[in-house]
């Protein structure tokens, strides 16, 4: 599979696999920035991107910007059908405030396929164990 990227700013760091194995690219700001506890912001990557159809572009937290300075990602479907910049939407679920330097590692972006059933209005749907057992319904906290 190949994946066509346009940088829309001169500085824009093209994304990275840190590791063979890894599953997502890494997604860099294209400029500096701070977040204060509870503030959230849309991060400019300077990148667009030609998804293939029958693919989509999935952006997750990186795990150490996550766990370890309390940037909680918002998350992102990009659509195939999208050429637009790409932004990285954050907030900082932290205490402290928290700076980033363009070209640091911001969020994740997962090229996944994807599925578009068919939509079938019915009566009744089929029964499971589950049933309509809700949040905390498996006896997990």
């Amino acid at each position: 599979m190949q994946l066509n990227y346009k940088k829309l700013h001169p500085d824009a760091k093209v994304p990275t696999y840190a590791h063979v194995t890894d599953a997502a690219m890494d997604l860099y700001t294209v400029e500096d920035f701070s977040l204060e506890p509870g503030e959230r912001k849309s991060v400019p990557t300077g990148l667009a991107f030609a998804i293939p159809a029958g693919y989509v572009g999935l952006i997750w937290d990186k795990s150490g910007v996550s766990h370890k300075r309390g940037i909680k990602c918002l998350g992102g479907v990009i659509d195939s059908g999208y050429r637009g910049e790409v932004f990285l939407g954050v907030v900082n679920v932290g205490t402290q405030t928290q700076q980033f330097a363009k070209g640091d590692k911001v969020s994740q972006m997962l090229i996944q396929k994807v599925e578009q059933p068919e939509l079938l209005e019915v009566a009744e749907l089929d029964a499971t164990d589950r049933g309509e057992g809700a949040f905390g319904s498996t006896g997990h906290n």
